[in-house]
C-alpha cells in the first residue's frame, strides 16, 4: 500500500512541542493517549505510520524522562484482553515493562488505579513486587466529580500512593484506553505541589486529530475504535470560544475540562496554563500526513473491521447490540457495505460456490471461506474440508500463489496431516481432525525438511504479514494463534463454524 504518512516529520514536530511544554515547569507529567508501543490501530488507519515511533520518540528522551505504567483494577480482575495479541490487558503491562526496559527506559513503577481490595489484583501486585517492580494503590477519587474540596484533599488525591519521582519528563501510559492515566497524573501533581515543587500537565494525543474535519474518515475511525468506552468526537466549545478556531476533540475531555480548570486552581493556587482541552494536547499528528486520500481510504478499512469485529464479539455475548448499532451507524455516515471490505465478498463467493457444489460439510463442519489479499493486490481463497480449516487452506494457496508452486503439488505431506490428525482424535481424544492454522503452520515446517516445495512456500510466510483476510465464520482459537503470528488483519462474519457449542482449541 501506498503511505500516507512520514514518520520522521511527525518525530520532529512532537519531540519540539514536548520539550517546549517541558521547558515550562520543573516536572511535566505527560500522559501517553492511546498505546506507547504497537499501536496497529493507528498503523492501520496510517499507512507508513510505525507502530512503535512513540517508543522512538521516547528513546531520544531517555535521560530525561521516566515512565509510570498505569492498570485498572477492574481490567486485572476481569481478564480485560488486548485484541491486537490476544493477551490481557495484565500480561501486555508485563511484556510493555519488559520492551521499555530493553530500550534503555527507565520504569519507575505500575500504578493500580480504582483499586477496592479484589484479590486478582492482590496477586498481580505481588507477583510485580516479587520481581523487583514497585507497585502502588489508587483508588477512586472521593467527591469526584462534583465536590473539589473533597477531590483536592487528603480524602481524595491525597489517599492515593505517591510514586517518587526524579527526572523532568514523566510519561504515564498504559496498556490501553480507560487506565486512569489522566487521574494518576493529576494525584501526582497534587503530591508534587504540597512539597512545593513546580509540576505540570500534557498528553501526548493520537486521536482524534484536532486539526482535521471532525466527519474526516480518521476521526471516524478513533470512534469506531472506542465505542465501548462511549466515546465521540465533537468540535471543541472551549478552543472556539479562546480562539475563535475550529477544533476536534472528543466528549469525555470536553465534558471533564471544567473540572479539570477547578482542580488545578485548587491545586496549584493560580490559573490554569490551558484555555481548552485540546490546549492540554501534544497532537502533530496531522502534520505528519503527506496523503490525505490514502489515509481516508485505509481509515475506512478500519472502521469496516470495527464493524465485522463488533458483530462477532455481539455472537459471541461479550458486547451488546447497542455497540453494533452505533458502529452501523459509523459506517452509515461514510456510506461503507462490509462488502466494501474486498476479502469480504471473496471469501462469501468461495464458501457459496462450496454449498451449490453440495459440499454443505466438511469434517463434521459447516462449509468455510477464507479469502487473504497479497500485497499485490491479488486475491487467493481457500474452504475448510475433512484434512484443514478455510484459514489454512487459505494459507498454504496463497503461499503456493507466491511460490509460484502449482495448486496441485501438496505442502504438507499426507504422512504428516495423518499423524497430526491421529494424535487429534485417537490420542487426545479431540472432536475433529481437520488442522486448524496454527498446526498447518507446523505441519508445514516438518514438511519443509523432506519438501523442496515445502521449503520455499515456508520462505514466503513473511509475506503475508499486514495482509488482510476474511472468514466467514468466527475464527476458531488455533486459527485465530496462526493469524496472530502471521501478523495478518483479519476479521469474520459473525456465525460458528459448526454447530457443537464447545470448540475447544480448533
Amino acid at each position: 500500500m501506498k503511505a500516507g504518512f512520514d514518520n520522521e516529520k511527525y518525530l520532529k514536530e512532537q519531540s519540539e512541542e514536548i520539550r517546549r511544554r517541558a521547558g515550562k515547569y520543573g516536572r511535566l507529567y505527560l500522559e501517553f493517549g492511546g498505546k506507547l508501543m504497537n499501536d496497529f490501530h493507528a498503523a492501520r488507519c496510517l499507512p507508513g505510520y510505525d507502530p512503535n515511533v512513540k517508543l522512538r520518540l521516547l528513546q531520544t528522551l531517555k535521560d530525561q524522562a521516566e515512565v509510570i505504567l498505569c492498570l485498572f483494577a477492574g481490567d486485572i480482575e476481569r481478564k480485560k484482553m488486548r485484541a491486537d495479541f490476544g493477551i490481557s490487558y495484565a500480561d501486555d503491562a508485563l511484556k510493555l515493562i519488559d520492551d521499555l526496559r530493553s530500550l534503555g527506559l527507565l520504569v519507575r513503577g505500575v500504578v493500580i488505579t480504582r483499586y477496592q481490595e479484589q484479590h486478582a489484583v492482590k496477586q498481580f501486585r505481588a507477583k510485580l513486587e516479587r520481581r523487583g517492580v514497585r507497585v502502588y494503590y489508587h483508588y477512586k477519587t472521593a467527591g469526584y466529580p462534583a465536590d473539589v474540596d473533597t477531590i483536592v484533599s487528603d480524602m481524595g488525591y491525597g489517599k492515593n500512593e505517591y510514586v517518587k519521582t526524579e527526572r523532568p519528563i514523566v510519561v504515564v501510559t498504559a496498556p490501553g484506553p480507560g487506565s486512569g492515566k489522566f487521574a494518576t497524573c493529576l494525584a501526582q501533581i497534587y503530591h508534587e505541589y504540597r512539597m512545593g515543587n513546580f509540576a505540570g500537565y500534557a498528553k501526548f494525543e493520537s486521536f482524534p486529530v484536532w486539526n482535521l474535519p471532525l466527519d474526516h474518515p480518521l476521526n471516524i475511525a478513533y470512534e469506531a475504535a472506542t465505542i465501548d468506552l462511549n466515546d465521540r468526537n465533537m468540535l471543541d466549545p472551549y478552543h472556539k470560544e479562546a480562539y475563535g478556531k475550529d477544533a476536534v476533540n472528543y466528549n469525555r475531555d470536553v465534558d471533564a475540562f471544567p473540572l479539570l480548570v477547578a482542580i488545578w486552581q485548587k491545586m496549584t493556587k493560580g490559573a490554569c496554563p490551558y484555555r481548552s482541552p485540546t490546549d492540554m494536547g501534544v497532537n502533530r499528528i496531522g502534520f505528519g500526513i503527506i496523503d490525505d486520500e490514502v489515509v481516508r481510504n485505509a481509515s475506512k478499512q478500519e472502521i469496516i473491521r470495527r464493524f465485522l469485529r463488533y458483530q462477532c464479539a455481539f455472537a459471541e455475548g461479550a458486547t451488546d447490540r447497542s455497540m453494533v448499532e452505533r458502529a452501523k451507524e459509523l459506517m452509515d455516515s461514510l456510506g461503507l457495505r462490509a462488502e466494501d471490505r474486498v476479502v469480504v465478498e471473496a471469501a462469501r463467493r468461495t464458501a457459496e460456490a462450496a454449498r451449490l457444489q453440495g459440499k454443505g460439510k466438511a469434517g463434521g463442519k459447516i462449509v468455510s471461506g477464507a479469502a487473504i489479499q497479497l500485497r499485490d493486490g491479488r486475491i487467493v481463497t481457500g474452504r475448510n474440508s475433512d484434512e484443514m480449516h478455510a484459514a489454512a487452506a487459505m494459507v498454504m494457496n496463497a503461499v503456493k500463489t507466491l511460490s509460484g508452486i502449482p495448486s496441485q503439488i501438496p505442502l504438507i505431506g499426507p504422512n504428516v496431516i495423518q499423524s497430526i490428525a491421529h494424535m487429534k482424535q485417537d490420542i487426545l481424544k479431540v472432536g475433529y481432525t481437520s488442522l486448524n492454522l496454527d498446526e498447518a503452520l507446523i505441519g508445514l515446517a516438518i514438511s519443509s525438511t523432506t519438501n523442496p516445495a515445502a521449503q520455499i512456500a515456508l520462505e514466503k510466510l513473511n509475506e503475508l504479514r499486514s495482509c488482510e483476510v476474511h472468514m466467514t465464520h468466527i475464527v476458531t482459537p488455533g486459527d485465530e494463534a496462526g493469524l496472530r503470528r502471521l501478523g495478518c488483519r483479519f476479521t469474520s462474519d459473525p456465525y460458528y463454524a459448526s454447530n457443537a457449542l464447545f470448540m475447544g482449541e480448533n
